[in-house]
């Protein structure tokens, strides 16, 4: 666990600073009693309805890097998380499990609206946040577009990059 001078700090190299932060999959269930911390990362873990599963996902933002490492559509093996305390009026969603095509019977699911949001990335302060809710299954590592869109991701993170991390409202279908 941190201190409250770390976390003061690790707050103020993003929001301050202006660097980057990327959580990875478990990162959504990281410092569940600390609020600041999933308001920077923009969510925190709210369970995991259909444990691994081939998850039917699309790409939200084709343009923003890494993004167009993937068709619109696509169909991964992973365990995906359900988020709470998560809004798309402070993250841009990069990537979603497409609603329509899961099990939404499930008395796991809690979300209403049925907005699964995979990755997404935002402004905080001066910095940028990436969250990517994928990873848990090792195949998905050795996947080569996997790969080169984490590069993009660093890349954009540390500022490499330009991307638009603007938050904006679920497209319609």
């Amino acid at each position: 666990d941190m201190d409250a001078s770390q976390k003061a700090d690790l707050l103020s190299f993003v929001r301050d600073d202006g660097k980057g932060f990327i959580g990875i999959h478990s990162a959504a269930i990281t410092f569940t009693g600390w609020p600041d911390y999933g308001q920077m990362l923009g969510g925190y873990f709210d369970g995991h309805p259909w444990g691994q599963f081939n998850a039917p996902l699309v790409v939200e933002d084709a343009k923003f890097p890494g993004m167009n490492n993937f068709t619109t559509t696509f169909t991964l093996f992973d365990e995906i998380y359900q988020i709470k305390d998560f809004s798309r009026q402070n993250v841009r969603v990069l990537l979603s499990l497409d609603a329509d095509k899961i099990d939404l019977s499930r008395k796991s699911v809690k979300r209403t609206d049925k907005d699964f949001a995979v990755i997404w990335a935002r402004n905080y302060g001066k910095g940028r946040v990436l969250y990517n809710g994928l990873g848990h299954v090792q195949a998905v590592w050795e996947r080569s577009d996997f790969q080169k869109m984490w590069l993009e991701i660093v890349q954009w993170s540390i500022g490499l990059i330009p991307g638009d991390a603007t938050p904006r409202s679920k497209p319609q279908k």
